[in-house]
């Protein structure tokens, strides 16, 4: 009887051990037995003893430099670094021969972004942008009742995804600028906007607004989205870093019904709360949080529409399959480029005023 060997696991580094690097990296790749973590690049002292207590088998260096000199020790890094940085480390560790895991945003201009691309495809390494909310729970529940036909013809979408941070703190966020890849477009917008043209493809920019509210911001903080998708649908998407409450997370108008859900997907708060992809419930969410169906005023109830599993482990699968397999990339750079243009495009816009 002949045994199948098993294929030596994806030798995986991170440069940055901030809250993406520490929450929506690590825990993956430790519980996912594809991936072995090798080795974590943080300049934090404080983060560093972190990734050592956290990751003890993994080593710790204190710069990206230090980490790609020993790219022969590994496969795969993930970039969870500032995204004025993605062009230089991202290069770097293609041309070094590995697989690239970057974050939104994915660069802090269109130009930095078709060069990642260029480089990835005269390498031939795969570039894989992380676009995490893919896997939202809401988001796999509204892609499912989307596809099941049960609200007609959509002809609006409305996004929104708020949070409340209303003084500027010294993280890297907050203290660069727009021009280097920060403010709340680039951030939370990164999501939004590839959430919308994964629904109904792809659209043009019809209207933006941004704003800085806080006192020392040098970033937007607000921020309105409008698009207008060749599907027809029109897409209407809020961000904002100083909201002390929240509108519906998504509400979706078709011609026989709409839906309402409220709420954030529970898989960031758990996992900063140190839960792991492998709890018992992971991904599940309570029914008090299930959205809604249907038409207000009608004889009907509105109808409790359970939520999907969030599953971001799903990413790290995809990562693993295109890596081993020669599988398609779970994220296409080139929608993420897409989502770039479209952020430029806010930007140019509100800059002529």
């Amino acid at each position: 009887m002949s045994v199948v060997p098993v294929p030596a696991p994806i030798r995986t580094g991170i440069i940055g051990f901030g809250l993406s690097g520490r929450v929506f990296h690590a825990p993956f790749l430790a519980t996912n037995p594809a991936f072995s973590l090798d080795l974590i690049a943080s300049g934090d002292r404080g983060r560093q003893a972190d990734a050592h207590a956290r990751h003890p088998d993994a080593a710790v260096v204190a710069t990206p430099e230090e980490l790609l000199a020993r790219a022969g020790e590994l496969d795969l890094v993930v970039l969870a670094s500032p995204a004025h940085v993605h062009l230089e480390q991202g290069i770097a560790a293609l041309e070094a021969g590995l697989a690239v895991v970057i974050d939104k945003p994915f660069a802090a201009s269109v130009a930095e972004a078709e060069s990642l691309i260029q480089v990835a495809e005269r390498v031939g390494r795969p570039l894989i942008v992380f676009q995490n909310r893919r896997w939202d729970s809401d988001f796999l529940t509204l892609k499912k009742l989307l596809a099941s036909g049960r609200l007609g013809r959509v002809h609006r979408f409305e996004s929104t995804f708020e949070r409340f941070s209303p003084a500027v703190r010294d993280r890297w966020q907050d203290t660069t600028t727009i021009a280097q890849g920060s403010g709340i477009t680039f951030d939370l917008g990164s999501h939004l906007i590839d959430q919308a043209l994964q629904l109904f493809g792809p659209a043009v920019l019809v209207h933006a607004e941004t704003d800085v509210i806080r006192p020392g911001g040098v970033s937007d903080d607000e921020a309105f989205v409008s698009l207008q998708h060749e599907s027809g649908v029109r897409s209407h998407l809020n961000l904002s870093r100083v909201a002390a409450q929240s509108g519906p997370r998504f509400r979706m108008l078709g011609s026989d019904a709409a839906y309402v859900a409220h709420g954030l997907d529970r898989q960031e708060p758990d996992l900063k709360a140190g839960g792991l992809p492998t709890d018992e419930g992971y991904g599940v969410e309570d029914p008090s949080a299930w959205g809604v169906l249907g038409i207000d005023g009608s004889d009907a109830a509105l109808e409790p529409v359970p939520s999907e599993r969030g599953d971001y482990p799903a990413f790290y699968a995809g990562v693993a399959a295109c890596i081993r397999d020669g599988a398609p990339v779970p994220v296409d750079p080139r929608e993420s480029l897409e989502v770039v243009r479209l952020i430029a495009q806010v930007h140019e816009r509100n800059a002529r005023g």
